[in-house]
């Protein structure tokens, strides 16, 4: 890390993510920890080199604040192309998406805090691996030899307003990715349909209702309420929702029901986001909800729900594709 204290104020935030982790982790099993040390070398070498500032390092993530727009984005593409030249073992494709907001930020207790941070990753997430994204605050701030081709203005689910997206463009980058992921295009979806919807799941008809009164109140849609495993998945087949959020031991087993149901869902509707909730941290539980991916699921102690804000973020977070684990969970991923 640098040794510099990072600054308060207009901060370029880095972040990298590495695309399909849990299923390299699985292929490789015990080659997959030499894998994630090298990848995350990869990528601080050039960060430290240009100024950047290692703010928080989870896995196969990475946040990197710049006090400089452009040293960021140089430090990226170095980060990219050092990442295609290397030789990784067989069998494994090491993409990594990045993504780039500047903003005014506060740094205190150890991390960036605001809503900017939150942009940063929202346009980190929409991306691809290989693929680097920044926000129209950071192009401004470029200089004409680093070339960055818009790709247009979107909803980032989770942000209250659209935003325009451009990819960073270099020899050695790749030029060509499927559409953005958890976005949708600006021209087609207006600020009033940005509301998240949500069905809930628990047997606990007190807890079911009191969660729904606190999501709406926060400004959620709750378009559907289960109490058993089977009609969740006939609840969400009728009303797509964003987020689904069950217990874990629901009728009609009363045993893993919820997590079963939330596999899935996971399968039948990919782009839903799923929240399991638990009176207990049960590591093989989190472990059977992650080998659909890690993208847009969680797993809470009912506890965390009297937090409002802190569940209602969480939410939102599954909602724009972010993995969300409580504290108590201690997964081994290596």
């Amino acid at each position: 890390m640098s040794m510099k204290r990072p600054k308060t104020g207009t901060v370029t935030f880095l972040f990298t993510d590495l695309e399909g982790s849990t299923q390299l982790a699985h292929s490789l099993q015990e080659r997959w920890s030499n894998v994630l040390v090298e990848h995350r070398r990869l990528i601080r070498k050039p960060a430290l080199a240009s100024g950047g500032h290692e703010i928080d390092c989870r896995g196969d993530e990475l946040f990197v604040a710049f006090e400089d727009a452009t040293a960021a984005a140089r430090s990226a593409i170095d980060a990219q192309r050092a990442l295609a030249e290397q030789e990784w073992p067989e069998g494994a494709q090491v993409r990594v998406r990045m993504g780039m907001h500047t903003g005014e930020a506060i740094f205190a207790d150890e991390d960036y805090l605001g809503v900017e941070v939150h942009r940063a990753a929202r346009i980190s997430l929409a991306g691809h691996g290989g693929q680097i994204l920044l926000s129209s605050s950071t192009v401004a701030l470029l200089p004409a030899e680093l070339e960055a081709r818009e790709l247009g203005e979107y909803w980032l689910r989770g942000l209250p307003e659209p935003e325009r997206i451009f990819q960073l463009e270099a020899p050695g980058l790749g030029t060509e990715f499927p559409p953005l992921r958890f976005a949708d295009d600006a021209s087609l979806s207006p600020a009033c349909e940005t509301t998240l919807r949500v069905v809930l799941a628990d047997d606990s008809i007190l807890l079911r209702e009191g969660i729904a009164a606190l999501l709406e109140t926060q400004g959620f849609e709750v378009v559907g309420q289960s109490d058993d495993a089977d009609d969740l998945l006939l609840k969400v087949e009728a009303t797509k929702p964003d987020v689904v959020i069950c217990d874990i031991r629901m009728p009609p087993g009363l045993a893993d029901d919820g997590v079963r149901a939330a596999q899935e869902i996971r399968r039948r509707h990919p782009g839903t986001g799923v929240l399991l909730l638990s009176q207990y941290a049960e590591a093989a539980y989190a472990r059977d909800l992650l080998e659909e991916g890690e993208e847009g699921v969680g797993y809470l102690l009912k506890d965390r729900v009297a937090d409002v804000d802190g569940f209602t973020d969480a939410v939102r977070r599954i909602a724009a594709g972010e993995l969300v684990l409580d504290p108590e969970i201690k997964l081994v991923r290596s």
